[in-house]
């Protein structure tokens, strides 16, 4: 089996969220099964290597498409004023040039994994510009939602730089209310689609967060899969974690409160093993439940707990941030910015993590705090509702603690039961201890891709 993996991001060369997790991770997974896998990606500004390919895991190739026009940025998709207004052009560039590079090395693959919009033209072009190219003879395409908010959306005037005939600007193409939607494109080209957790590959069929494609999964539900995110415990393992202050695992999870009062010392919050400290990482935005935390934290900091945020996003959230450090300077540490080390000391250092998504596809955050022994907070959406469950003091059942409405009263309600069983210190330790042994490496999910690879490819 031979797949092309075709990436915008991928760890460590280049990332805004957590495509490029999965696009350095999975491919390594899928290589231990015995697939031959390549990935092509555009090569940034970030992308430190000087040839045009790299080596990954043991053998997985990672080919760099070049264009100084075009990826010779300071960011990827834009600055800040915004996209990058030839964005339309930059990743039609780099969909052909994936196939002209494809057969340039001579690898007829028989799938070829495309990721979020930016590929999404691939299963076009194939059964379009390339349907008679016999080089791509047989050859299934398969796309991946990681977030069917960002679907690559631009004025109707800008559809020819697709190379693209207006034929196919119809509804029954890539024309959505008018306008050029790339994804729409994918979804409905390729030979498979599938998202990133069973229950997001549900919600995305309904008007709630559909984003206006529900109808068109919906037509295409009987080839549309949900398949659980992993992570890679080689990186993210607190037993070999160089970033954290003491390495543990969950037979000497008592050194995690080394790693907690080391996170309170750099961050200025007072060291006290007993105060209990909340984390948040994330994108600051209301997709994260941003406007819940900004509803209760006031009141939450007049309680006994310390808080620690990293990100940036929304120069809203950014304001309100600035003036919860302002208002509670003992009891908050407010980290504007990207900054993988405090990331890694956060997952091992904080008690609580949370995440109160308004939807959340998979999300990465409670996957890695739950490997860290940190008891996640979250909104049952998504991939959240697929790997938390709710603690049961009478069976010491769940995970961590959880909320469905999306409301503020919900989160305040699931944070109050977290911080009632961390007073009973013996209960929580052996709650911290039991996240640890939940197993969301890669290894299952990149067996569901293979079993999806061959009955596409006709193996099965």
């Amino acid at each position: 089996m031979k797949v092309a993996f075709i990436s915008s991001e991928v760890v460590p060369f280049a990332k805004t969220g957590g495509l490029a997790d999965v696009a350095g991770s999975l491919p390594l997974a899928l290589e231990k099964l015995g697939i031959e896998v390549k990935i092509i990606m555009p090569k940034y500004k970030t992308v430190k290597v000087k040839a045009d390919k790299t080596i990954i895991g043991r053998n997985v190739e990672v080919l760099f498409v070049e264009n100084e026009k075009y990826f010779g940025r300071d960011k990827l998709y834009g600055d800040r004023f915004g996209d990058y207004p030839d964005n339309i052009e930059r990743f039609s560039y780099f969909s052909k040039a994936c196939l002209e590079l494809l057969k340039k090395i001579n690898f007829k693959a028989n799938i070829i994994h495309c990721n979020d919009w930016q590929s999404s033209l691939i299963p076009v072009y194939l059964k379009t510009i390339y349907k008679n190219d016999i080089f791509f003879a047989g050859v299934k395409s398969i796309l991946t939602i990681h977030n069917l908010s960002y679907q690559g959306m631009f004025d109707k005037s800008q559809f020819t730089k697709t190379g693209l005939g207006w034929d196919l600007f119809t509804v029954r193409g890539l024309e959505f209310f008018d306008r050029v939607n790339i994804l729409k494109g994918g979804i409905l080209f390729s030979d498979a689609v599938t998202t990133v957790s069973p229950t997001y590959a549900k919600e995305i069929q309904t008007k709630e967060l559909g984003c206006g494609l529900e109808g068109i999964l919906e037509q295409r539900a009987n080839d549309l899969y949900g398949i659980l995110n992993g992570i890679d415990y080689n990186i993210w393992n607190p037993k070999k974690d160089k970033n954290i202050a003491k390495k543990y695992d969950a037979n000497s999870i008592k050194d995690k409160c080394v790693n907690k009062e080391d996170l309170q010392k750099i961050s200025g919050l007072k060291v006290d093993k007993n105060i209990p400290l909340i984390g948040m990482i994330s994108r600051l935005a209301d997709q994260k439940g941003f406007d819940l935390v900004a509803a209760i934290i006031g009141d939450l900091l007049k309680t006994k707990v310390q808080f620690i945020v990293l990100g940036t996003g929304d120069n809203k959230y950014h304001i309100l941030l600035e003036k919860i450090a302002r208002l509670y300077p003992a009891k908050s540490s407010i980290n504007l910015k990207f900054d993988a080390m405090l990331a890694q000391k956060i997952y091992a250092g904080a008690d609580i993590f949370l995440m109160p998504s308004r939807f959340e596809p998979c999300g990465l955050g409670q996957l890695i705090c739950l490997r860290y022994g940190t008891v996640p907070v979250a909104r049952l959406t998504g991939g959240l509702q697929d790997t938390i469950q709710e603690f049961d003091a009478n069976t010491k059942s769940g995970n961590g603690f959880t909320f469905s409405d999306y409301s503020s009263a919900g989160l305040l309600s699931a944070i109050k039961r977290a911080l009632a069983l961390y007073r009973d210190r013996a209960a929580w330790q052996k709650l911290a201890t039991r996240t640890m042994g939940y197993d969301f490496s890669w290894e299952s999910s990149a067996k569901e891709y293979a079993d999806l690879y061959d009955k596409f490819a006709g193996n099965k």
